[in-house]
This record gives structure tokens, sequence and C-alpha cells, in this order.
């Protein structure tokens, strides 16, 4: 069993943004954390539960992932994107990410789990320190490029 903790984060919304995931099972824990110069906090939710399946070595795992984001998890759940899917994403945000989530998500058996945000659940709140100290890491902060094409076409 592995556990993976996510949370994401972005300053103004859109703004500066960044993602924590911790991913523990057993004796091994990792922590993983990205920022970037422009996006928006759902994009670092949902790329925070992206980037913390990558991570997994091997197909077929039974993952339990825990987050604060209504968002990502009741349009999972609640099966909101396969319905996106089926509509080419029509009027949604965010199709890129959840492409790449789709893609990874059906290669092993996840569950998730809500945890209310900011309230002293430990491996959230590391989550979010992650986040928000990736976001505002200037030197390294990279270009959300499909959020940025998007902003742009407007």
């Amino acid at each position: 069993m592995i556990e993976i903790y996510t949370d994401g984060a972005a300053s103004g919304n859109p703004g500066p943004g960044g993602y924590g995931v911790i991913l523990r099972s057993g004796q091994h824990y990792k922590e993983i954390s990205g920022g970037f110069r422009l996006t928006t906090n759902n994009r670092m939710e949902l790329l925070a539960v992206i980037v913390g399946l990558k991570a997994l070595k091997a197909h077929g795992q039974e993952v339990t992932i825990f987050s604060d984001s209504k968002y990502v998890i009741d349009s999972v759940e609640k099966k909101w994107v396969f319905g996106w899917v089926k509509t080419g994403f029509k009027g949604k945000k965010n199709k890129d990410l959840w492409i790449q989530f789709l893609n990874i998500y059906k290669l092993h058996h996840v569950k998730f789990v809500w945890v209310k945000g900011h309230n002293n659940h430990p491996e959230n709140e590391r989550c979010d320190v992650l986040a928000v100290a990736a976001s505002k890491n200037r030197a390294e902060l990279a270009i959300d490029v499909e959020f940025e094409a998007a902003k742009d076409a407007i």
C-alpha cells in the first residue's frame, strides 16, 4: 500500500504557484515539490496528484491519495472527469492536466481520501509548506506553458 499526500498553492490565483507531494510506503518516504511563475491553485492541486502517481516505479499499485482539494477529489470520485472526456472537456479548464491524470490514474488502483486543509494534519501541513516554498523560489520557477498559452489566447 502506497500513501500519497498532496497539496497545491497559488498566490494571486493566478499567480506564482507550487505543489507539494509526500510518498510513503512502509519505511520509504519521499518529498517532491515544484513551482511555476504563473498558474492557479486548482492546477497545482491536480499537478501534485499527477506528480505523485508518476513517481511510482511500478504499475498496478494500491494507492491512497490524501488531498484537501474538493476540485480534484470530487471530479474523480463523482466521475465528472469521465463525462468531460466524452464532451472533449468542452468548457472545462485544465484539460491538459486532466488528460495527464487519466493516463497515469488508469495504471493503478487509486482511492482518494479528503482531508480538511489547514487543520493540523501533519502530512497535509507539510505538503502545504512544500508547495508554498516552491512557489516562492523565484530562481527555479518553471513556466506553466499550457496555462500561460491559454491565458495569452484570451
